[in-house]
């Protein structure tokens, strides 16, 4: 003979969680990581079971992605063509320290010529002979690529006005490229660590140039 249960329509419980007293029916079972239990929760303590616990309980019909996919060809060789080249305006230089590279860039300074009323200058970004401030440890390149440039070659030295003031050409760390006057003309300077103040002027004439801070 079966059992018969009582239709509990009334029956009053105790929730398994929280110890208070509810009506049977509004009690519902707990489900921890997919298995049901025989514990049975109010309407405030029960929570549905956590979803990643329910991993395939529900069947996915649609198809989720593609197997072995591949790149359409025009849109891969479009994606490349968007790679932007490297701005030539941000060369790099580098050094070393140990086992250590440091990378570091280089600063511009465009130079150009005019006359003033006495006499051809260079001008430094656009101001008369103005005094340029070299930090130690730096790479400055001083761009005469400007056709204002041509005969003036740009030099430093420790003394003002530099051979015509009776010094000597200051040849540390620096480079030359090109011809004064030209695309891609200019004279570089890596800057020395204790490097004294210098002053940069005209190889071919006298009281063009100005002075070189070196902080």
């Amino acid at each position: 003979m079966s059992q018969r249960f009582a239709s509990a329509q009334n029956a009053i419980a105790i929730c398994d969680i929280c110890g208070f007293q509810y009506k049977l029916r509004e009690l519902r079972q707990l489900i921890v990581k997919g298995n049901k239990t025989n514990l049975k929760a109010c309407p405030e303590c029960w929570n549905p079971d956590q979803p990643q616990n329910r991993l395939g309980e529900f069947p996915i019909d649609d198809p989720q992605a593609v197997r072995d996919p591949r790149s359409d060809a025009a849109e891969l060789a479009a994606s490349r063509a968007h790679i932007q080249p490297i701005n030539p305006s941000l060369v790099l230089g580098s050094g070393q320290i140990g086992q250590v590279v440091i990378v570091g860039a280089i600063n511009a300074l465009v130079v150009t010529v005019a006359n003033p009323g006495v006499g051809n200058r260079y001008y430094v970004e656009g101001a008369l002979q103005a005094t340029m401030s070299l930090s130690e440890g730096s790479t400055y390149r001083i761009d005469q690529s400007d056709n204002s440039n041509s005969g003036h070659p740009l030099r430093f030295s420790t003394t003002s006005d530099g051979t015509w003031g009776g010094g000597s050409e200051y040849t540390t760390g620096v480079t030359y490229a090109g011809v004064p006057g030209n695309a891609g003309a200019y004279t570089q300077i890596v800057v020395a660590v204790g490097a004294p103040t210098l002053y940069y002027y005209c190889s071919n004439h006298s009281g063009m140039g100005g002075q070189a801070n070196t902080p």
